[in-house]
């Protein structure tokens, strides 16, 4: 029995995150209630001054306890719910529970944000964005079912953390995207995820799970309806707000010039209070928009470089939905604008450091991450050659101008002096077959045979 005390925990129905939590206290014994509707409001009772005190973030779930406890954030929350068990037993164990629980959290939840929240109608649908989440999602498929290939579980011989959390984070993605077709190509990542929904803990909190029949599609009516309906509410709920603190206000006011025995001065139309007009109408859920408006604009890097005839995102494009080497290529090298892009070659310089192949590809995950903002003008196919605890990273990239991009921003700085770069001659066929090779993931390099790859597009 864990002893965490008598616990309550505030979130909306149906909400993933929340989840964790709700299955770590059915496995540990927790003593822990979910706040009823009539107690909890969504976009209410997080905005309010009492729940702020609690949880400044004004985040969903939250957590408390009798004891004086209280955590926002779904992954801390279950952890402090959980057992021995679930935590881990060994130090081994417990740092591979977190390590899943930071690869579910950097990886799984934006590719499902991505691919699920359109078709749920709570987000514009982007077809490169979208492409660029189709293919993560195959990644962290495969990644998954090579790992469990030789395990039951992710962490240890029995359900821990790790297990409940990317099963939870993948829930959505199951159910809306991962078609029974893709489920076959995948029978290791399916027979856990399976074994997972299953457990009388698991039901108990998710109930009745229904895995997706075919894969759901954007619908932009269905989009217009929800931010329709979406606007409406939050224009009633901040009318509400603006009208009680108009009312509070002018009973002060009133209060006053009663006090000094002054007359109460005439409104004029729907004019505001002075305060309200220096301060504006944000009441703390805006404050992050405010103030990435107040910072300066950063100036791209790319600005005074020619744009030159290359369309990366038509090459992108093409990439993403054609035959690699029959279609894909061709299009880069009939189209390539040698004078205002360049090819370059990197080299991973401590492969002796590097472990096993999916610690690697995070790895290059991270890289990519980092490296966001570069993404509209540069295409990369990175590489892991060979096996477990012998492999190697090494890839391919292109970009506009002629320097090593990475060098345009400090941002972009992290990563790269990590690598060897070696600028390519375009025109040389031994480069255009290592450029085939990589882009096609295919064959041989240094010795070692193509393992896995990532795209940076």
């Amino acid at each position: 029995m864990s002893n965490t005390g008598n616990g309550t925990l505030y979130t909306y129905p149906g909400n993933f995150r929340a989840y964790k939590a709700q299955i770590a206290a059915q496995y540990s014994g927790a003593r822990l209630t979910v706040a009823s509707t009539d107690k909890f409001k969504m976009n209410e009772t997080n905005k309010s001054e009492e729940y702020l005190k609690k949880f400044p973030t004004g985040k969903v779930p939250a957590y408390e306890n009798d004891a004086g406890v209280r955590l926002f954030e779904c992954n801390a929350i279950a952890h402090y719910l959980s057992n021995q068990q679930l935590r881990g037993k060994t130090l081994e164990e417990q740092s591979s529970v977190i390590q899943w629980i930071e690869y579910a959290e950097r990886e799984i939840i934006p590719v499902s944000a991505t691919l699920v929240y359109p078709c749920m109608g709570i987000m514009q649908f982007n077809k490169l964005n979208h492409e660029r989440a189709k293919d993560e999602l195959k990644h962290i498929l495969h990644l998954l079912n090579e790992y469990l290939r030789t395990r039951t579980y992710l962490a240890g011989e029995r359900i821990t953390l790790a297990d409940i959390v990317v099963a939870c984070d993948l829930l959505l993605l199951f159910q809306w995207i991962v078609e029974p077709a893709q489920r076959t190509l995948y029978p290791n990542t399916t027979r856990w995820f399976l074994t997972l929904i299953h457990q009388d803990e698991v039901k108990t909190v998710i109930g009745d799970y229904k895995l997706c029949e075919k894969m759901a599609q954007f619908d932009p009516k269905k989009f217009a309806e929800v931010s329709e309906h979406s606007q409406q509410h939050s224009q009633h709920r901040d009318e509400h707000h603006q009208e009680s603190t108009k009312d509070k206000k002018g009973d002060e006011k009133k209060s006053q010039q009663q006090a000094q025995g002054e007359k109460p001065a005439k409104q004029k139309g729907t004019s505001k209070p002075k305060d309200e007009q220096e301060h504006g109408d944000d009441q703390g859920g805006d404050e992050m928009d405010d103030v990435l408006a107040q910072e300066p604009k950063q100036k791209d890097p790319f600005a005074e470089m020619a744009k030159g005839t290359f369309n990366m995102d038509e090459f992108k494009r093409v990439y993403s939905n054609e035959d690699t080497v029959t279609k894909a290529i061709p299009h880069f090298w009939s189209h390539f604008d040698k004078e205002n892009y360049s090819l370059w070659q990197c080299e991973y310089k401590y492969p002796e450091d590097l472990g096993q192949i999916f610690m690697t590809c995070n790895l290059v995950a991270g890289m990519f991450q980092r490296l966001e903002k570069l993404r509209k003008n540069a295409f990369a196919s990175m590489c892991v050659w060979g096996k477990d605890k012998d492999n190697t990273i090494s890839g391919v990239w292109t970009w506009r101008g002629q320097g090593l991009a990475f060098e345009l921003s400090p941002d972009w700085q992290t990563d790269y002096e990590s690598y060897t770069w070696t600028k390519l001659n375009p025109d040389d066929e031994k480069t255009k077959k290592m450029v085939e090779q990589f882009f096609a993931w295919e064959g041989e390099h240094k010795g070692k045979t193509f393992n896995q790859g990532k795209i940076f597009k």
